[in-house]
């Protein structure tokens, strides 16, 4: 068994933990996230924890590890919720939100208009700033990565769409 599978998920109190055969569920008072539960893995809930076990031998200790990691982060996006922050470097980069519309004028010809999905926040404190805000881990990751993806960073100035944490190492220009 993996040592990640080996720990324990503590379920805090207010969020309710469902299991099937198929699927696992954890509702709190964000939302709800489900999980669909591969054939291998098998899941005990006792008094608030839950343990994952392995229900065969081959192939079943990396995916009992990868179950009890998203089953983590599924407690944690229900109870606290994730959070990226991107800010937007360069002259005229500006974000704006209309309604579930996202319009960032990040230097191309044409603004890029990007829909919001349910169950995603997208606040815009400033011009410059864009926060993403969801229970899911990984759906929030994925439009951070999205949004960068429109316009990442060049090595040479640093213009572009970049996380609030990233450092980028700028390259010295060319010399004659």
């Amino acid at each position: 068994m993996s040592r990640v599978a080996k720990m324990p998920v503590v379920i805090p109190a207010g969020v309710e933990f469902k299991s099937s055969a198929t699927e696992l569920t954890v509702k709190g008072a964000k939302s709800s996230l489900s999980l669909p539960l591969p054939k291998e893995v098998k899941v005990e809930y006792v008094n608030g924890t839950v343990t994952i076990a392995e229900a065969s031998v081959k192939a079943s200790p990396a995916m009992s590890g990868t179950i009890r990691a998203l089953l983590a982060s599924m407690v944690v996006g229900v109870t606290k919720g994730y959070e990226k922050k991107l800010t937007l470097v360069g002259v005229g980069y500006r974000a704006t939100l209309t309604g579930k519309k996202l319009n960032l004028a990040v230097g191309l010809s044409h603004p890029v208009d990007f829909m919001v999905p349910d169950g995603i926040t997208i606040t815009v404190p400033t011009q410059t700033e864009v926060v993403i805000q969801g229970a899911d881990k990984r759906v929030v990751g994925q439009i951070a990565a999205t949004l960068r993806g429109y316009r990442p960073p060049e090595p040479y100035k640093g213009k572009g769409v970049r996380y609030s944490d990233e450092k980028i190492v700028l390259k010295e220009a060319k010399k004659k």
